[in-house]
């Protein structure tokens, strides 16, 4: 009676499946392991940046999900898929590209546990948690200067005109001058460069030498990324 339930007819083909209780359960608890595994390490590889609770339960839930889909649905089982990856890749914004790759990973599990190939999946799981993990330690890839963006507030009486251009040939591997704005009705210029800092400099060092030649106004130092909030105000 209770296999019965869990039977999936398609009526485009009349073909129907069948899914017993315990295949069922099996499939679905492993997807939610992995899941949960998948969230462990993206928890473990975004320490330093820090990591999002939200997409971390996420990670979690995609897994059995997908494997239920796929378990249950038969003729349009492609078509629901595919539209779960389309949400995902149009609906959803990834403050990571990497983070793009997690989300995919996770419905790969699913769908091989939906599938039924439950050792795949976990072999699957194991090889890519390991290589995650081992590319976060060493820090594969990253970077030796960071994109950041240096705005300087300059009184109106001061001419800012290759005033910095010294402290910034020390300290930067390359910069721009991006953007001159009055602020404070007039009274007041912000000068906002594109710079490149390399990952060992003492940004300390380079804002006070900066503060001595703008006569100790404002001066922020953030990341690229937020280099549109700043061109906003």
């Amino acid at each position: 009676m209770l296999d019965s339930i869990l039977t999936s007819s398609d009526a485009v083909y009349g073909t129907t499946t069948t899914v017993s209780v315990g295949t069922f359960l099996i499939c679905l608890a492993v997807s939610l392991v992995l899941g949960f595994g998948m969230s462990v390490v993206y928890m473990l590889t975004h320490k330093k940046e820090g990591f999002v609770q939200s997409y971390a339960v996420t990670l979690i839930m995609l897994p059995p999900i997908v494997c239920v889909l796929l378990m249950l649905i038969n003729f349009i089982g492609g078509i629901a898929i595919a539209g779960i990856f389309g949400l995902t890749r149009y609906r959803s914004v990834a403050a990571d590209p990497k983070d793009i790759g997690y989300v995919f990973m996770a419905m790969a599990i699913g769908v091989v546990t939906g599938m039924g190939y439950v050792l795949y999946a976990v072999i699957f799981f194991a090889v890519m948690a390991i290589v995650l993990y081992v590319l976060n330690m060493i820090n594969y890839a990253a970077p030796k200067s960071s994109d950041m963006t240096l705005k300087i507030s300059v009184p109106e009486n001061l001419n800012f005109q290759g005033l910095f251009d010294a402290v910034l040939n020390k300290y930067c591997t390359s910069w721009k001058l991006r953007r001159v704005k009055t602020t404070n009705f007039g009274s007041m210029f912000d000068c906002i460069y594109a710079i490149q800092l390399p990952n060992n400099v003492e940004q300390k060092k380079m804002i006070d030498e900066l503060r001595t030649l703008n006569g100790n106004m404002t001066i922020t130092l953030t990341l690229f990324k937020y280099d549109d909030k700043i061109y906003e105000k």
